[in-house]
């Protein structure tokens, strides 16, 4: 008598399945593919080959009865209404779901559109195909995506805003206690965006439109709408923009005010800027200090080094600048508040207009600059935020809205938990 191995075992087994699948009709196989359950079915369906096109009729058993949308009570079928939806491909084969969907008489609430399984109400597109444009939309751009599919971008950008601010208004700010505030392009033209950051989490909390002392007014009440409140935030990194200012002393007045230190020295590089155009207006000629005198040594190159170098020692007004320039990052990289007094009496000194007005600004925002050098908090990661902002905007290339703009922002650099349903059968 001969013994059956592992091996043989599988293999019948697999050509029972075979067999089973071979007998089973098309409507069954389909059935089976989406899992309704519920009482629902495959009742027919349709491929067109030439227009790669799949269409599945669903229906449920006589009888039937489904929840209320609004108690949950289970209640007869009034009527039902044909609705349709998109699905994920079959075989390469662009699918639609086709349903007659009922409408529950319940005594409380009247009659009502029942829930399906496979779809959220007002959607036109199944749960599993929202899931496949969300991971789509993560890595490539909404046009793209939308061309992928064959679907209209205006369709994914529905789909975009449900799930993203769905998931930006559930998410809990309560634990926030120190944000950054920085403002960045949204079109051409000088159209901004306010950005405002959990500098602990790094968590892009809120896009508004604008940069006017609203934007941290509006935050305050987003806040609350999030759980938190405004004694919370105990600190605020920012520029020295007059309308961010303002907007923290009426919003946030208990708050900590901070003063970057990237946007002090992009200042300080202004007026070292200020100095070489006003030799050139002199008549001086400086060919390629532009791009000598600018930015950190360590940016530059060799042959740009020797430049500065030789420019500032040939015109003493310059090296002057350079020198004060460098002077107040080396002073800003510590926490000696002694020295930095002692950089804007020589800066005043200096006979420099610009780094005279730049002394007069540090000394007006003194508490600011002070609170930067104590708690070494700074908008260097906003920077790096804009820059994934920037992407955001790339990635939803042909908005029509702000509101596009922002979901795709959210959606990169929020971190939120997005209530996807799963890439599997309902």
């Amino acid at each position: 008598m001969a013994v059956l191995t592992d091996s043989d075992k599988m293999a019948g087994l697999q050509r029972v399945r075979m067999v089973k699948l071979e007998s089973m009709d098309a409507n069954k196989l389909f059935d089976m593919a989406l899992g309704l359950g519920s009482g629902w079915t495959v009742t027919k369906s349709e491929m067109n080959i030439e227009s790669r096109q799949l269409k599945l009729w669903l229906d449920f058993a006589p009888g039937t009865l489904f929840a209320c949308p609004k108690c949950g009570e289970f209640c007869a079928v009034h009527d039902t209404v044909e609705k349709t939806w998109r699905h994920m491909d079959f075989w390469q084969h662009t699918t639609e779901l086709i349903a007659r969907v009922p409408r529950t008489d319940c005594p409380e609430h009247g009659v009502l559109v029942a829930a399906v399984p496979w779809a959220r109400e007002g959607s036109g597109f199944t749960l599993m195909m929202e899931a496949m444009v969300m991971l789509l939309s993560q890595q490539m751009s909404v046009l793209a995506v939308a061309k992928h599919l064959g679907e209209q971008d205006t369709r994914i950008w529905r789909i975009l805003r449900h799930y993203v601010g769905q998931a930006h208004q559930e998410a809990d700010w309560s634990h926030v206690r120190e944000i950054m505030v920085d403002e960045t392009s949204s079109r051409k033209g000088h159209r901004y965006v306010t950005s405002i950051v959990d500098a602990k989490s790094r968590d892009l909390l809120l896009l508004v439109e604008g940069r006017e002392s609203q934007a941290l007014e509006v935050f305050c009440q987003e806040l609350v709408a999030h759980g938190g409140c405004p004694d919370q935030i105990e600190l605020i990194c920012m520029d020295m923009s007059p309308a961010f200012r303002k907007g923290a002393r009426k919003a946030f007045p208990k708050a900590r005010v901070v003063f970057d230190r990237f946007h002090i020295m992009q200042m300080a590089g202004k007026a070292l800027d200020e100095v070489r155009k006003a030799l050139r207006r002199q008549g001086i000629d400086l060919q390629g200090g532009l791009w000598a005198l600018r930015g950190n040594e360590w940016t530059r190159t060799q042959e740009q080094l020797a430049l500065r170098k030789a420019l500032c020692q040939e015109h003493p007004k310059l090296g002057r600048a350079m020198m004060l320039r460098e002077l107040l990052q080396d002073i800003l990289a510590g926490e000696d508040i002694e020295s930095l007094k002692w950089w804007c009496t020589r800066a005043r000194r200096s006979r420099l207009e610009p780094f005279r007005k730049l002394a007069d600004s540090i000394r007006e925002h003194w508490q600011g600059v002070i609170a930067f050098m104590e708690t070494r908090v700074t908008n260097g990661l906003i920077e790096a935020i804009n820059g994934l902002l920037q992407l955001a905007k790339r990635m939803a290339r042909g908005f029509r809205s702000f509101k596009n703009f922002q979901t795709m922002a959210y959606l990169k650099t929020s971190n939120l938990k997005l209530n996807l349903p799963p890439l599997s059968p309902t």
